[in-house]
């Protein structure tokens, strides 16, 4: 069985539901927190005394009226943010987590469907994934906020199973599969997702024997700047980040040190500041597995991984870098979410809610979700 096949049972420690809230209206945006963080001289975010880069800040949760588990989220600023979850349920506020507007595609589209995956390039314009074996793996796309979608993708190949997609920009993006013919898989759009087209695999490297990627934040597959991308694995005896500079067409392994050997244990999310700069975080998200040295970081576009020398304590889902520090990034996972302010060497405790993925925006709106209907963004205390 895949690494994404297995986290489609996954049930992690139970935390308390929130309560409901429906869409009431339009947005009252003088209630938005739309101050920018504190600066220091050097114009990087401040930094507390417990070292967190996030001086004053913290995660608010804001009611979402469902119980499905979002591990799709989308930052587009501060004010907006999209959800994609199981139960085939797409979420939309465009006030700040006020209110949450159900977008979700109808049932016969998307019923019963794992939407684990969402890009979104405006309040209006978002493209959703959905995993599983053949047809269950599809990709679905709406320029209307979500008043209406088209499926723009169903894999018709059994042997394939998506697990995220990126985008370059508004027209160029990627999804992948685990591997198909012992090589991983990479479905191509360059028109924004209205069309898809398998990629060549002669310029992928061979799979490792039991690699897969995790579908467990939608960051298995994220990309920086035109070109550049990056893949994350687990399930072989060794994770590995492979990179692509030319959108998808080549490919190099990179062995990191975050540890594998078994079907549950590898790199579950990355985060890349820039074309060099990156963050892996994974681990074993079996609830009650030790998960050690589940962190490390890269300052060469991925050729090399260096283990962070204080890793987070326990198996890490999703990641993001802060936009108002070049050095401070959070990760997130069932147990707690993680900052570091020296770029991945050291990592503290932030918060203990549960979160399965995490996201900013370049407005510094930062976005974290996970099971039961579980949403959040960050804000002054």
């Amino acid at each position: 069985m895949c690494a994404a096949a297995l986290l489609v049972g996954l049930v992690a420690a139970p935390v308390q539901a929130d309560a409901g809230a429906r869409d009431r209206g339009a947005p009252d945006l003088t209630e938005l927190d739309l101050t920018e963080p504190d600066r220091n001289a050097t114009g990087t975010a401040g930094t507390d005394t417990a070292g967190t880069g996030l001086r004053g800040l913290s995660w608010s949760v804001k009611a979402t009226g469902k119980d499905s588990r979002f591990r799709g989220l989308a930052a587009v600023s501060r004010g907006t943010a999209w959800l994609a979850g199981s139960k085939g349920t797409v979420l939309r506020t465009t006030d700040g987590g006020r209110t949450w507007r159900d977008v979700s595609p109808p049932a016969a589209v998307a019923e019963g469907l794992e939407l684990r995956d969402i890009e979104a390039f405006d309040s209006r314009r978002a493209v959703a994934l959905s995993i599983g074996e053949g047809e269950a793996s599809r990709v679905l796309r709406t320029e209307d906020g979500g008043a209406t979608w088209t499926e723009t993708f169903r894999n018709p190949d059994p042997r394939a199973f998506y697990d995220c997609l990126t985008f370059f920009d508004s027209r160029h993006g990627l999804a992948m599969s685990d591997p198909v013919d012992g090589r991983f898989r990479i479905l191509s759009t360059d028109d924004g997702g209205r069309s898809w087209r398998v990629l060549p695999n002669t310029g992928m490297p061979d799979a490792l024997p039991g690699e897969a990627g995790f579908a467990a934040s939608g960051q298995c597959l994220v990309a920086s700047g035109p070109r550049d991308v990056w893949l994350a694995t687990g399930g072989a005896a060794t994770a590995r980040v492979l990179h692509s500079a030319d959108r998808g067409r080549t490919w190099r392994a990179a062995e990191s040190t975050v540890p594998a050997g078994d079907p549950a244990r590898g790199v579950f999310a990355l985060a890349f500041r820039d074309r060099t700069t990156g963050l892996a975080v994974g681990g074993d998200y079996r609830t009650g597995q030790a998960s050690p040295l589940a962190a490390a970081r890269s300052a060469d576009s991925g050729r090399s991984w260096n283990q962070a020398a204080t890793p987070p304590p326990g198996y890490r889902s999703g990641a993001a870098w802060y936009p108002y520090g070049r050095s401070t990034a959070l990760a997130v996972g069932p147990t707690g979410t993680d900052t570091t302010t020296d770029g991945g060497r050291t990592w503290r405790a932030f918060d203990a809610g549960s979160f399965d993925t995490v996201d900013c925006a370049a407005d510094g709106g930062c976005w974290a979700a996970g099971e039961k209907g579980r949403a959040a963004r960050l804000e002054r205390r």
